[in-house]
């Protein structure tokens, strides 16, 4: 075994410094597919083609109508680090471009046989250069129309050992697809057109308005998506959000339909999928994933691209501003998840349906509805006026989203008849979540109350931890905890939320400033106390086989119709279905 101190220092080759950086960049063929695309979309193209064979191991070969390059700068293009976005350290921190780096070409370029060909407008004749392995052929005229053609031949050749690491096919095929998709719903402005092994996989023209961009999500992420999401278009604070966001009934067991994209950039990022994620958190049914097609506009000097080789992870200059602006939209958007969504006419129901409470009702330390006053939400009001032993009232209520109470079929579900035909309510999940929203309610926004503990925790924790307590101590007295330092890496917790004085206080702190420290903000009380706060609705709402009257299954509907998020229970499972007249036609047969 050679002493490190006995080997000399030497320069690498060329050659071997762009296949090391390949090995960061070139994964396989869809990342070759993604590194061209992007340098198509940077050059301004407004149609680009795709053609690969044999998964894009035997070919991927990229075409665009964008600005070209000239003969001079060809050579140069594949030069590593030769770029002509970005001059300066400025330019590096308003990134606007998605490469930058320089580094694609010439790491493609070393394990591939490439051919790059190319024309620019006014010139008489387009230019060719080929590179075998990182060695380049003497360039030469070559017919071609304004803009860029690169073809990728036989990747990984002169590399056996990351040959051997490809997939089948299908696999390479897979991914790179998966891959033009994505980078298909980033530019909407732009035509995509797919071919593998001679066959069309997809052709998609621009989407220049809402429709069009509606035909195109569907065609990339599926006809249901589209028709079971909503679409969301909000600005604040210098950022824009907008795109779909999928119904809490469409989603899934895996995040396979997740697309974020920033400033037109596809990322992957922790901030962003928490922020989502928690906006959810009341919506979902365990372990179940939302399917979202997002996209967020910002000054790019806010943001950070130059965070990893492949540029999928961003690094956000105020992480804590971005996650409450993702965080505000979506959760608002959900919160329109009911019947009729914002567009509910009806008015509340009088009465403690909603889990409405006096101020007498409130306990003092906690600022909640004391658990013995919840045996009151089992009372349902008394029906609105003007809806008992009135018909004509009667068939107005078929105008309501959820229609008119008909009957409760085993004491579990109420059936409703509105416009649309048939409606079934499971009467306990719709009044959990009426009571849960009520109980939010009741505790208002602002700080948490706290509440004093009476033999305060101590918390042994880094050095770390211990400044970020004490640089966050406002923030955490906005969350209901008094913390005071005591030594170099030790905490007393004083005082904590009075809610939850029976939970885990000290794993709670840590979860606190864990998230402080790596989103910038936590939810972690809040949804904790939500959490609590769902398990006494479940217990505060009406049981199975409790029979209701006409005029008390009528409150409980014109209570789920002015009820944020109430097309779920507070575990995620819908609370309601639509069978539709032309549905319950074709179960009896009707009209054949």
């Amino acid at each position: 075994m050679l002493r490190i101190d006995t080997m000399s220092i030497r320069r690498l080759p060329a050659q071997l410094v762009n296949q090391i950086a390949a090995g960061e960049v070139v994964e396989r063929p869809a990342s070759v597919v993604k590194e061209l695309l992007e340098n198509s979309l940077d050059a301004g193209a407004n149609r680009i083609e795709i053609e690969a064979e044999g998964g894009g191991l035997r070919l991927c070969r990229i075409r665009d109508d964008g600005c070209g390059i000239s003969p001079d700068q060809t050579e140069l293009a594949l030069a590593r680090h030769a770029t002509s976005k970005i001059e300066s350290l400025d330019d590096l921190e308003h990134v606007a471009t998605l490469g930058f780096r320089g580094e694609a070409l010439p790491s493609i370029a070393s394990v591939s046989r490439l051919t790059l060909t190319t024309r620019v407008a006014g010139s008489d004749s387009g230019w060719r250069l080929q590179i075998e392995g990182g060695r380049a052929s003497p360039g030469q005229p070559a017919a071609h129309p304004v803009g860029t053609t690169i073809e990728v031949r036989d990747l990984f050749y002169n590399t056996p050992a990351r040959r051997k690491f490809m997939r089948t096919e299908r696999t390479e095929l897979g991914h790179l697809e998966r891959v033009a998709r994505r980078i298909a719903l980033s530019r909407f402005d732009v035509a995509f057109r797919m071919v593998h092994n001679q066959r069309p996989v997809f052709d998609l023209r621009p989407a220049p308005d809402r429709e069009a961009m509606d035909q195109r999500v569907k065609e990339m992420c599926g006809r249901g998506f589209v028709e079971e999401a909503m679409f969301v278009d909000q600005s604040a604070s210098g950022m824009r959000l907008w795109g779909w966001l999928g119904l809490p009934t469409f989603s899934r067991a895996q995040a396979d339909l997740q697309h974020f994209f920033l400033n037109g950039r596809m990322v992957r990022d922790k901030v962003v999928t928490h922020a989502i994620r928690s906006a959810y958190a009341d919506v979902l049914y365990h372990g179940r994933q939302p399917a979202y097609l997002l996209y967020l506009e910002m000054d790019p000097a806010g943001v950070d691209v130059n965070a990893h080789p492949t540029k999928h992870e961003v690094r956000f200059r105020d992480s804590r501003s971005v996650h409450g602006f993702l965080y505000s939209t979506v959760d608002r958007s959900i919160s329109q998840t009911r019947p009729g969504g914002d567009h509910a006419t009806g008015q509340r129901a009088p009465g403690i349906l909603a889990g409405e409470t006096t101020a007498g009702q409130r306990s003092i330390s906690f600022g909640v509805a004391e658990p013995g006053a919840l045996t009151a939400f089992d009372q349902l009001a008394a029906a609105p006026a003007g809806i008992a032993g009135d018909p004509g009232a009667v068939e107005d209520m078929e105008y309501w989203p959820l229609g008119t109470a008909l009957a409760q079929l085993h004491g579990v579900y109420i059936l409703a008849q509105n416009r649309k035909g048939l409606v079934l309510v499971d009467m306990h999940a719709a009044h959990e979540r009426i009571v849960y929203e009520r109980l939010k309610e009741s505790i208002g926004e602002g700080p948490v109350r706290s509440q004093p503990l009476l033999v305060p925790p101590t918390l042994h924790v880094s050095g770390v931890e211990a400044d970020l307590a004490e640089s966050r101590a406002e923030d955490l007295a906005q969350l209901g905890f008094e913390i005071r330092r005591t030594g170099p890496d030790t905490l007393s917790v004083r005082q904590a939320p009075g809610l939850l004085r029976d939970a885990d206080i000290e794993s709670l702190v840590r979860d606190v400033l864990s998230d402080f420290s790596t989103l910038g903000s936590s939810r972690r009380v809040e949804e904790t106390v939500n959490d609590l706060l769902s398990t006494m609705a479940c217990h505060g709402s009406v049981r199975a086989n409790r029979r209701l009257t006409i005029p008390e299954m009528n409150a409980l509907l014109r209570d789920m119709e002015e009820t944020e998020r109430s097309d779920q229970c507070n575990h995620g499972r819908p609370t309601w279905t639509q069978l539709p007249l032309d549905e319950l036609d074709r179960l009896f047969l009707r009209g054949r």
